[in-house]
Protein backbone atom coordinates (compact mmCIF):
# COMPACT_ATOMS: atom_id res chain seq x y z
CA UNK A 1 0.00 0.00 0.00
CA UNK A 2 0.92 3.71 -1.09
CA UNK A 3 2.61 4.99 2.49
CA UNK A 4 0.74 8.17 1.80
CA UNK A 5 2.68 11.73 1.43
CA UNK A 6 2.72 15.45 2.82
CA UNK A 7 3.30 18.67 1.08
CA UNK A 8 3.40 21.87 1.97
CA UNK A 9 2.92 24.86 -0.60
CA UNK A 10 3.31 28.46 0.11
CA UNK A 11 0.93 31.19 -2.09
CA UNK A 12 2.13 34.48 -2.54
CA UNK A 13 -0.08 36.38 0.16
CA UNK A 14 1.33 34.52 2.73
CA UNK A 15 -0.53 31.22 3.46
CA UNK A 16 1.13 27.62 3.90
CA UNK A 17 -0.95 25.13 2.55
CA UNK A 18 0.05 21.41 4.16
CA UNK A 19 -1.77 18.76 2.82
CA UNK A 20 -1.01 14.87 3.76
CA UNK A 21 -2.93 12.15 2.44
CA UNK A 22 -2.97 8.24 3.18
CA UNK A 23 -5.07 5.70 0.89
CA UNK A 24 -6.78 3.83 4.27
CA UNK A 25 -8.86 7.10 5.08
CA UNK A 26 -6.18 9.27 5.64
CA UNK A 27 -4.64 6.86 8.61
CA UNK A 28 -1.22 8.39 9.83
CA UNK A 29 1.92 5.87 10.34
CA UNK A 30 4.65 6.36 11.66
CA UNK A 31 6.73 7.58 8.82
CA UNK A 32 3.54 10.36 8.13
CA UNK A 33 3.25 11.74 11.14
CA UNK A 34 6.90 12.27 11.28
CA UNK A 35 6.84 14.14 7.54
CA UNK A 36 3.70 16.02 9.38
CA UNK A 37 5.69 17.48 12.66
CA UNK A 38 8.76 18.33 9.85
CA UNK A 39 6.16 20.61 7.51
CA UNK A 40 4.76 21.80 10.12
CA UNK A 41 8.02 22.98 12.16
CA UNK A 42 9.29 24.16 8.67
CA UNK A 43 6.64 26.13 7.49
CA UNK A 44 6.39 28.11 10.82
CA UNK A 45 10.10 29.29 10.62
CA UNK A 46 9.71 30.63 6.42
CA UNK A 47 9.77 34.65 7.52
CA UNK A 48 7.26 34.78 4.31
CA UNK A 49 4.62 32.38 5.83
CA UNK A 50 2.12 34.63 8.28
CA UNK A 51 -0.81 31.43 8.44
CA UNK A 52 -0.96 27.74 7.99
CA UNK A 53 -3.62 25.76 6.76
CA UNK A 54 -3.79 22.32 7.77
CA UNK A 55 -5.84 19.65 5.27
CA UNK A 56 -5.82 15.86 3.86
CA UNK A 57 -6.59 14.54 0.74
CA UNK A 58 -9.90 13.98 -0.97
CA UNK A 59 -13.42 14.61 0.01
CA UNK A 60 -14.35 11.90 2.32
CA UNK A 61 -12.60 10.96 5.29
CA UNK A 62 -10.71 14.00 7.36
CA UNK A 63 -8.69 11.47 9.05
CA UNK A 64 -8.51 7.88 10.49
CA UNK A 65 -5.84 8.28 13.41
CA UNK A 66 -3.61 5.62 14.17
CA UNK A 67 -2.59 2.99 11.78
CA UNK A 68 -4.44 -0.01 12.89
CA UNK A 69 -1.51 -1.83 10.49
CA UNK A 70 1.47 -0.34 12.46
CA UNK A 71 -0.18 -1.18 15.62
CA UNK A 72 -0.61 -4.90 15.34
CA UNK A 73 3.40 -4.96 14.28
CA UNK A 74 4.87 -2.63 17.90
CA UNK A 75 6.94 -5.26 19.82
CA UNK A 76 7.40 -3.98 22.77
CA UNK A 77 7.15 -0.81 25.07
CA UNK A 78 9.51 1.34 23.24
CA UNK A 79 8.49 1.20 19.85
CA UNK A 80 5.31 1.85 21.54
CA UNK A 81 5.61 4.75 22.69
CA UNK A 82 7.85 5.75 19.84
CA UNK A 83 4.65 5.35 17.53
CA UNK A 84 2.40 7.57 19.66
CA UNK A 85 5.20 9.62 20.34
CA UNK A 86 4.14 10.45 16.38
CA UNK A 87 1.14 12.30 17.49
CA UNK A 88 3.01 14.09 20.43
CA UNK A 89 5.50 15.69 18.20
CA UNK A 90 2.63 16.71 15.63
CA UNK A 91 0.64 18.35 18.69
CA UNK A 92 3.58 20.32 20.44
CA UNK A 93 4.70 21.01 16.43
CA UNK A 94 1.41 23.03 16.43
CA UNK A 95 1.12 24.31 19.61
CA UNK A 96 5.12 25.90 19.11
CA UNK A 97 4.60 26.95 15.89
CA UNK A 98 4.63 31.17 15.88
CA UNK A 99 2.29 30.70 12.85
CA UNK A 100 -1.72 29.80 13.97
CA UNK A 101 -2.58 26.88 12.39
CA UNK A 102 -6.02 26.52 11.05
CA UNK A 103 -7.93 23.09 10.06
CA UNK A 104 -9.55 22.36 7.33
CA UNK A 105 -12.19 19.32 8.35
CA UNK A 106 -14.09 17.99 4.92
CA UNK A 107 -14.96 14.58 6.57
CA UNK A 108 -14.71 12.25 9.71
CA UNK A 109 -12.26 12.10 11.85
CA UNK A 110 -11.11 9.69 14.44
CA UNK A 111 -8.87 8.94 17.30
CA UNK A 112 -5.35 11.09 16.60
CA UNK A 113 -8.11 12.87 13.61
CA UNK A 114 -9.64 14.66 16.37
CA UNK A 115 -6.43 15.29 18.04
CA UNK A 116 -5.28 17.09 15.18
CA UNK A 117 -8.46 19.25 14.96
CA UNK A 118 -7.97 20.19 18.24
CA UNK A 119 -4.74 21.07 18.43
CA UNK A 120 -5.33 23.87 15.71
CA UNK A 121 -5.80 27.20 16.43
CA UNK A 122 -9.07 27.48 14.40
CA UNK A 123 -11.29 24.84 12.84
CA UNK A 124 -13.72 25.15 10.05
CA UNK A 125 -15.83 22.10 8.83
CA UNK A 126 -17.82 20.71 5.82
CA UNK A 127 -21.30 19.07 7.38
CA UNK A 128 -20.01 15.98 6.48
CA UNK A 129 -17.76 16.09 9.53
CA UNK A 130 -18.37 14.32 12.26
CA UNK A 131 -16.11 12.70 15.58
CA UNK A 132 -15.01 10.08 17.21
CA UNK A 133 -12.83 8.32 19.81
CA UNK A 134 -12.69 4.51 19.11
CA UNK A 135 -9.55 4.10 21.31
CA UNK A 136 -11.62 2.44 24.03
CA UNK A 137 -12.82 -0.04 21.37
CA UNK A 138 -9.44 -1.58 20.89
CA UNK A 139 -8.34 -1.18 24.72
CA UNK A 140 -6.29 1.92 25.29
CA UNK A 141 -7.22 5.05 25.41
CA UNK A 142 -6.83 8.66 23.87
CA UNK A 143 -3.96 9.64 26.36
CA UNK A 144 -1.59 11.86 24.07
CA UNK A 145 -4.56 13.54 22.41
CA UNK A 146 -6.42 14.29 25.65
CA UNK A 147 -4.55 17.71 26.81
CA UNK A 148 -5.32 18.84 23.47
CA UNK A 149 -9.23 18.05 23.45
CA UNK A 150 -9.22 19.12 27.32
CA UNK A 151 -8.41 22.51 26.35
CA UNK A 152 -10.33 22.74 23.63
CA UNK A 153 -13.88 21.49 24.74
CA UNK A 154 -13.73 20.76 28.71
CA UNK A 155 -13.58 17.62 30.88
CA UNK A 156 -17.37 16.75 30.33
CA UNK A 157 -17.32 16.29 26.42
CA UNK A 158 -14.07 15.16 26.44
CA UNK A 159 -15.57 12.49 28.51
CA UNK A 160 -18.09 12.06 26.49
CA UNK A 161 -16.28 11.29 23.70
CA UNK A 162 -13.63 8.94 25.09
CA UNK A 163 -16.60 6.65 26.85
CA UNK A 164 -18.77 6.32 23.45
CA UNK A 165 -16.09 5.12 21.37
CA UNK A 166 -18.33 3.51 18.93
CA UNK A 167 -20.34 6.85 18.24
CA UNK A 168 -20.13 9.60 15.60
CA UNK A 169 -20.66 12.77 17.14
CA UNK A 170 -21.80 15.50 14.76
CA UNK A 171 -20.30 18.89 13.20
CA UNK A 172 -22.69 20.42 15.42
CA UNK A 173 -21.79 18.66 18.38
CA UNK A 174 -18.91 19.63 18.05
CA UNK A 175 -19.09 22.98 17.27
CA UNK A 176 -21.47 23.53 20.44
CA UNK A 177 -18.89 22.41 22.08
CA UNK A 178 -15.61 24.48 20.95
CA UNK A 179 -14.26 21.63 18.93
CA UNK A 180 -14.80 23.16 15.40
CA UNK A 181 -15.23 27.23 15.36
CA UNK A 182 -17.43 27.30 11.43
CA UNK A 183 -19.74 24.69 9.86
CA UNK A 184 -20.81 25.33 6.23
CA UNK A 185 -23.15 22.57 4.24
CA UNK A 186 -20.32 21.99 1.37
CA UNK A 187 -16.38 21.38 1.47
CA UNK A 188 -16.81 23.97 -0.98
CA UNK A 189 -18.42 26.68 0.99
CA UNK A 190 -15.45 25.81 3.71
CA UNK A 191 -13.00 26.71 1.13
CA UNK A 192 -14.95 29.87 0.63
CA UNK A 193 -14.90 30.63 3.86
CA UNK A 194 -11.30 29.94 4.53
CA UNK A 195 -10.36 32.16 2.34
CA UNK A 196 -12.66 34.93 3.70
CA UNK A 197 -11.10 34.82 7.17
CA UNK A 198 -7.68 34.04 5.93
CA UNK A 199 -7.74 36.96 3.63
CA UNK A 200 -8.05 40.20 6.12
CA UNK A 201 -5.28 37.83 9.03
CA UNK A 202 -2.78 37.68 5.99
CA UNK A 203 -2.45 41.74 5.69
CA UNK A 204 -1.62 42.19 9.51
CA UNK A 205 1.26 42.54 11.77
CA UNK A 206 2.90 38.99 12.17
CA UNK A 207 4.56 40.38 15.06
CA UNK A 208 0.94 40.79 16.52
CA UNK A 209 -0.62 37.81 15.78
CA UNK A 210 2.25 35.46 17.50
CA UNK A 211 1.92 37.61 20.37
CA UNK A 212 -1.95 36.81 20.47
CA UNK A 213 -0.81 32.82 19.65
CA UNK A 214 1.50 33.46 22.80
CA UNK A 215 -0.86 34.63 24.81
CA UNK A 216 -3.75 31.80 23.61
CA UNK A 217 -1.59 29.32 24.62
CA UNK A 218 -0.06 30.22 27.87
CA UNK A 219 0.27 27.44 30.62
CA UNK A 220 0.55 24.21 28.12
CA UNK A 221 4.80 24.57 27.97
CA UNK A 222 4.79 21.47 29.96
CA UNK A 223 3.37 19.32 27.63
CA UNK A 224 6.83 19.36 26.15
CA UNK A 225 6.72 16.24 28.30
CA UNK A 226 3.41 15.46 29.41
CA UNK A 227 2.78 14.16 25.82
CA UNK A 228 5.35 12.00 25.97
CA UNK A 229 4.77 10.46 29.15
CA UNK A 230 1.42 9.83 27.89
CA UNK A 231 2.64 7.98 24.46
CA UNK A 232 4.32 5.73 26.89
CA UNK A 233 0.90 4.73 28.38
CA UNK A 234 -0.62 4.06 25.32
CA UNK A 235 2.00 2.48 23.72
CA UNK A 236 2.43 -0.42 26.81
CA UNK A 237 -1.52 -0.79 26.85
CA UNK A 238 -1.12 -1.25 22.64
CA UNK A 239 0.57 -4.34 23.76
CA UNK A 240 -1.62 -6.40 25.95
CA UNK A 241 -3.28 -9.14 24.66
CA UNK A 242 -6.83 -7.45 25.34
CA UNK A 243 -5.49 -4.63 22.51
CA UNK A 244 -3.96 -6.98 19.93
CA UNK A 245 -7.16 -8.98 19.63
CA UNK A 246 -9.32 -6.44 19.33
CA UNK A 247 -7.19 -4.75 16.57
CA UNK A 248 -7.06 -8.30 14.66
CA UNK A 249 -10.94 -8.36 15.05
CA UNK A 250 -11.03 -4.41 13.80
CA UNK A 251 -8.96 -5.87 10.81
CA UNK A 252 -11.05 -9.01 9.91
CA UNK A 253 -14.09 -6.54 9.70
CA UNK A 254 -12.86 -4.23 7.43
CA UNK A 255 -10.81 -6.88 5.27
Amino acid sequence: MDSGFVKTEINSTGLAVITFGHPAHNSLPSALLSQLGEHIQSAATVPAVKLILLQSAGDRTFCAGASFDELLTLADEGAGKVFFSGFARVINAIRQSPKFVICRTQGKAVGGGVGLMAACDYCFASENAAIKLSEISINIGPFVIAPALERKIGLSAFTMLSLNPTTFFDAYWAQQHGLIHAVWPTAAEVDVAIEQFCSPLLNKSVEALTALKRTLWQGTDHWEVLLYDLAAISGKLALSEESKKALRQFKQRTS
